[in-house]
């Protein structure tokens, strides 16, 4: 699945640069998320629950910060686990340009699923995903504006 998307978050880049780096930010705005664990500089532990029709597992996994270029742009790759669920695992690029005193946030995102989740259709996985990243960036957006 590939998805792409862009918001004008109401923040100067540096502000939202910043809130993209800190865990508990991410922890706050990611549906289903339990934790974000930094292990190092670049290297997050990630524990998260998620329902794909009539599948829904806990996932633990890696998320990894590559191509850092602060404060314009990452790659966050990702992996976990949901047990007998299946797997996920995929990688998204964020782009951040400064507009009118805002950012402008830009992502191209592509993931893979195996086990129960890719049984139950890339159409339902597609959508829910979908569904995910607007969640993400309207609870980011409310988080960083201070709405």
């Amino acid at each position: 699945m590939e998805m792409t998307g862009e918001q004008l978050i109401p923040v100067a880049q540096a502000a939202a640069w910043a809130a993209l780096n800190d865990p508990e930010v991410l922890k706050d705005c990611v549906p289903g998320c339990e934790s974000i664990t930094r292990v190092s500089d670049n290297e997050y532990d990630v524990v998260m629950t998620a329902k794909v029709g009539p599948v829904s597992a806990k996932f633990k996994g890696k998320m990894t910060v590559t191509h850092s270029d602060p404060p314009r742009a990452y790659t966050l790759s990702f992996e976990g686990q949901g047990g007998v669920a299946g797997f996920a695992k995929g990688e998204a690029n964020v782009a951040l340009t400064p507009e009118n005193g805002a950012t402008r946030l830009a992502y191209s995102a592509k993931a893979t699923v195996g086990g129960k989740l890719a049984q139950v259709g890339s159409r339902l996985i597609d959508g829910v995903a979908r569904q995910l990243a607007e969640k993400f960036f309207d609870a980011f957006n409310r988080r960083v504006s201070g709405g």
